[in-house]
């Protein structure tokens, strides 16, 4: 029985065989740390942003990434297909120029069937949206947009600089030119309860959303949730809570979404805390487990109020 609604399957699915997305930097900012909107950035954001972590500052110009990606996947997943995924900062924060260059210059790359831009909601327009969907003639396109909570009193204690709102005049605009959206919720966010995560799970459930990924709150070296962590005032989930507020998210979406992601990758030299996400294997064997015990799946609870949990 397949209790959630996979990535993957849905790849193979679509292409008959397995994809493989490749991660790429394309050396873009944060309206969130270049002063725009604030120089501090997200609580949980390393000055390298998050995901592949400023590879261009390192040298790797997109075509050097996309070849050395490309090498590594073919031998490890024997993927043939691929999807060119901008993952680090904002990955619409430029000027149409730019951008249409980035991507072009990316899909043109042999078995390139698909784009997955990865962005704030406040770093979109009508513009942009015409430009990631021109490409869907001929790519696979998914736009992913940060949200990390519905709650506007998170939103603003993580310094995240925009609110609910702006995300979902962002998904409406999307939709509008027909985009697939993926949207990033954050589990363990300071001061939200199992409550508050599961109404995140009901905001999104009502949008046109077709894909979800999931995240745990763990602690990156040189960043202020650091500070606060060390200090005290944050405290971490446990594994067997992550493990049964993932089950509990998924049971509130609606089934057709597709699942990108339920674990977090934290890269171990500079994960302070917790230790077990590093353990992505042995998380998401206790998630399908526990779905198991409980006899449910995605949807399970689809339209219904989480009034008095």
């Amino acid at each position: 029985m397949n209790r959630y609604r996979d990535f993957n399957r849905y790849l193979r699915d679509l292409f008959g065989e397995r994809v493989h997305k490749i991660s790429l930097d394309a050396g873009m900012t944060c309206p969130n740390r270049d002063g725009t909107i604030s120089k501090k950035g997200c609580i949980f954001c390393d000055s390298r942003g998050s995901g592949t972590g400023a590879m261009i500052n390192d040298g790797q110009s997109l075509d050097e990434q996309i070849r050395l990606s490309v090498q590594f996947v073919q031998k490890r997943y024997r993927a043939r297909k691929y999807i060119a995924y901008f993952q680090s900062f904002s990955n619409t924060y430029g000027s149409i120029e730019d951008l249409r260059k980035i991507y072009g210059q990316a899909l043109a790359h042999k078995n390139m069937v698909g784009l997955s831009v990865a962005t704030r909601p406040d770093c979109v327009n009508k513009d942009i949206i015409k430009l990631l969907a021109s490409y869907q003639k001929q790519y696979l396109v998914w736009i992913e947009l940060g949200l990390q909570s519905a709650h506007n009193r998170t939103l603003k204690l993580i310094n995240r600089g925009h609110d609910a709102d702006c995300f979902r005049h962002s998904v409406r605009l999307a939709h509008k030119w027909g985009l697939n959206i993926c949207t990033h919720i954050i589990i363990g966010l300071p001061g939200e309860d199992r409550k508050m995560i599961l109404d995140t799970a009901k905001y999104i459930a009502d949008l046109p959303i077709r894909g979800v990924k999931l995240h745990l709150m763990y602690i990156i070296k040189g960043t202020a949730l650091a500070k606060l962590y060390q200090k005290g005032s944050y405290k971490c989930l446990a594994q067997e809570e992550y493990v049964e507020l993932v089950v509990d998210f998924l049971e509130y979406l609606p089934p057709d979404i597709i699942i990108q992601r339920l674990v977090s990758d934290p890269r171990k030299y500079e994960l302070i805390a917790p230790t077990w996400a590093q353990k992505k294997r042995e998380n998401m064997d206790l998630i399908n487990k526990a779905l198991e015990r409980r006899n449910t799946c995605q949807g399970t609870l689809y339209g219904k109020s989480t009034a008095g949990e």
